[in-house]
């Protein structure tokens, strides 16, 4: 499964507020970049049939969909919020992931 550390779903829970409103967040991956594969992170605002809800964190308040097609590619990751100087935002750690390119757009399995 994936988890999400408690900062992250902070983050989450303020832009959901923000938003004024959201179910929770869909996590997936799509084809792109120069080693295949890229991180998508949408606020899910009505539950649709297509999107399997995966887990609800009831510790970190934070529901998580995710397509079953996805699923592979994103078993054991952990999304993290992260600060680097000027930079912020969502981290996604995979132990799946052989590699990133150099700019840290996409990644290979």
């Amino acid at each position: 499964m994936i988890s999400i550390t408690e900062l992250a779903a902070c983050k989450v829970k303020e832009n959901l507020a923000r938003r004024g409103q959201g179910l929770g967040i869909k996590i997936g991956v799509r084809t792109t970049g120069c080693s295949g594969l890229a991180y998508t992170l949408e606020y899910v605002d009505v539950e649709q049939g297509q999107q399997h809800c995966v887990a609800h964190y009831d510790v970190n308040g934070v529901r998580v969909y995710v397509d079953p097609k996805h699923q592979p590619y994103l078993v054991g990751m952990t999304m993290d919020w992260v600060r680097n100087g000027l930079n912020e935002g969502f981290d996604f750690i995979n132990p799946n992931e052989r590699d990133r390119c150099g700019c840290g757009e996409s990644f290979r399995v």
